[in-house]
């Protein structure tokens, strides 16, 4: 009999792996502020983030039929980039990485942040090595990462129906939908639970929840 396939871990980093919810959310409350629009709180941000990024943005009051949505973009992309230092990673990240990494699975991150921005941060946080493969777009216009994460996985010849994806937004469990792998989402990013939960996916508190009996009923 062929031996089991190597299992697969494709990490989200934002909001899953870096804990940047507060940066992003003191970003876009300094732009609201400059337009006099209202600003938010952790709770609100996480009730209304969504993906593609520019409907968030208009659900917080930003008027596209003023100013064009690129300038906009890229506005948060500097404040954020700004704070990005300032930002650490998740409670129980490194124990996670390392947990799975000791059990012999094979773990990716496929992001929808800057690609060069994202191999700096993963690297200033010292969890470069936990990685096979770590990919991001292209700019900054918070594109999807579908086509990055199908690529992966056809050119690393990787199962899909051994691979978990671990994200923290409803659209990290539509990207998986596309993948066709498993799916577990963690609350401890930029959507609330009541709206992970929505997805029908297995929602945790934060990674101490992930175990391998987990992974295997996701």
């Amino acid at each position: 009999m062929p031996e089991p396939q190597q299992k697969t871990i494709i990490w989200d980093w934002n909001g899953t792996l870096l804990d940047d919810a507060d940066i992003c959310l003191a970003s876009i409350n300094t732009m609201l502020k400059a337009r006099n629009l209202p600003l938010l709180s952790l709770e609100s941000y996480r009730d209304v983030f969504t993906f593609p990024v520019i409907e968030y943005y208009k659900k917080v009051g930003f008027n596209f039929s003023l100013e064009p949505w690129e300038p906009v973009a890229m506005e948060f992309i500097n404040l954020y980039l700004h704070a990005l230092p300032t930002s650490g990673l998740t409670v129980f990240a490194v124990e996670t990485l390392e947990k799975f990494k000791n059990n012999g699975y094979r773990q990716a991150i496929i992001s929808a942040m800057q690609h060069d921005e994202l191999i700096k941060s993963v690297t200033n946080l010292g969890i470069y090595p936990y990685f096979d493969f770590i990919g991001g777009i292209g700019d900054h216009y918070g594109g999807g990462k579908i086509e990055n994460a199908r690529n992966y996985l056809a050119q690393s010849g990787i199962d899909p129906s051994q691979t978990t994806l671990i994200g923290d937004t409803i659209h990290d469990s539509e990207v998986a939908n596309e993948l066709q792998c498993n799916c577990i989402l963690v609350a401890t990013g930029h959507q609330s639970i009541p709206r992970l939960r929505e997805t029908g996916r297995r929602v945790i508190a934060d990674l101490s929840g992930l175990n391998h009996d987990l992974l295997d009923h996701a």
